[in-house]
């Protein structure tokens, strides 16, 4: 059964705003997205513009080609990003946010700054609790 939040969504097409709190809404599988360490990561890498594969991965750290592969398609499916294919040999591809990727820096860039910020608070609070429990 086709949810509330889905039809309306469907029938307004660009600019219907979900319900994250509807279970059934797609919304969470935006927040699903946006909310990847991945997907932040790329984000914050591509905001100074373009990169190509291998840039992209070497500035991000850590990731395997794989699952950067696969979080770059879901980007692009997601219309966050587009991937540019040069016609050259060897050939070169560049990744670049869209506008509506790009509107994502800024809430981004504040919740890597509080992550940052609040890292030494959360690492003794973890260690804390698992003494505690432990």
């Amino acid at each position: 059964m086709t949810s509330t939040c889905y039809k309306y969504l469907v029938v307004t097409i660009n600019e219907a705003r979900g319900d994250a709190f509807d279970p059934d809404c797609p919304t969470r599988v935006v927040l699903d997205r946006i909310g990847d360490k991945w997907t932040v990561l790329v984000i914050g890498a591509l905001e100074g513009g373009s990169l190509r594969f291998s840039e992209l991965r070497a500035r991000i750290g850590g990731v395997a080609p794989k699952v950067l592969t696969q979080t770059l398609r879901a980007m692009e499916r997601d219309g966050l990003l587009t991937r540019t294919v040069h016609a050259q040999v060897p050939p070169r591809v560049d990744y670049e946010l869209t506008a509506l990727g790009a509107s994502l820096t800024a809430p981004i860039a504040t919740l890597t700054d509080w992550a940052e910020t609040h890292l030494g608070r959360i690492l003794a609070s973890r260690d804390a609790y698992d003494s505690a429990a432990g």
